[in-house]
């Protein structure tokens, strides 16, 4: 399925349709503030392992993000924040940014694994965002793209996505064309590293 949102004018039975996907396990891939990614309902395992399975690996070997609709959803999922790293995250996001955190015992739970921390997007788009709303928890999200891609038109471009992708996930959302830069990466763990620079530039 291939549907279009208008960013600035959202139609919520179209944000509806999408929830509904994602509530029965469905994977889609959508819009955010960097190139388009794919997805699916934190709270449904099965999707969880149909998107590992997309990606070609174990859930539990699985890197997956998680959407969060704002910071507060954000404690639900990760261990205490000090203030440093707060400020830090409440004057970046939303933005083109991927945290990693300590994640609390609910993720390794999630994702059938031992690890600790978790990565953690809030992205400047208000599709995505409205969807992570609607559905009252985050989405699991990984990039369309493997790390050793060249990233093309087949990732920002819905309608190449959409020729590419159809038969490999139950809804493609159109929300414009998507950038060609990645998201910045940053662990903080243990201070602030950054593991990957992108379009996000930290201050």
């Amino acid at each position: 399925m291939f549907i279009e949102i208008n960013p600035d004018n959202i139609d919520q039975r179209i944000i509806q349709q999408a929830i509904d996907i994602l509530r029965k396990g469905g994977l889609i891939i959508f819009p955010t503030d960097t190139v388009y990614a794919i997805g699916c309902d934190l709270n449904n395992k099965k999707a969880l392992n149909t998107l590992a399975t997309y990606k070609g690996v174990k859930l539990k070997k699985a890197n997956f993000s998680i959407i969060c609709q704002d910071l507060s959803q954000i404690s639900d999922y990760v261990k205490h924040i000090d203030r440093p790293t707060y400020k830090l995250l409440n004057k970046s996001l939303p933005g083109p940014f991927t945290f990693i955190l300590t994640a609390t015992n609910e993720v390794p739970r999630r994702f059938d694994t031992n690890r600790k921390e978790i990565g953690i997007r809030i992205p400047d788009n208000n599709i995505i965002l409205e969807i992570v709303k609607e559905l009252g928890n985050p989405v699991a999200t990984t990039s369309l793209h493997d790390s050793e891609d060249e990233i093309k038109d087949y990732f920002i471009d819905p309608f190449v996505i959409y020729e590419r992708f159809d038969s490999e996930v139950d809804l493609i959302i159109d929300g414009g064309k998507g950038l060609l830069e990645v998201s910045t990466i940053v662990n903080c763990i243990d201070g602030v590293e950054i593991v990957r620079q992108g379009i996000g530039v930290i201050n």
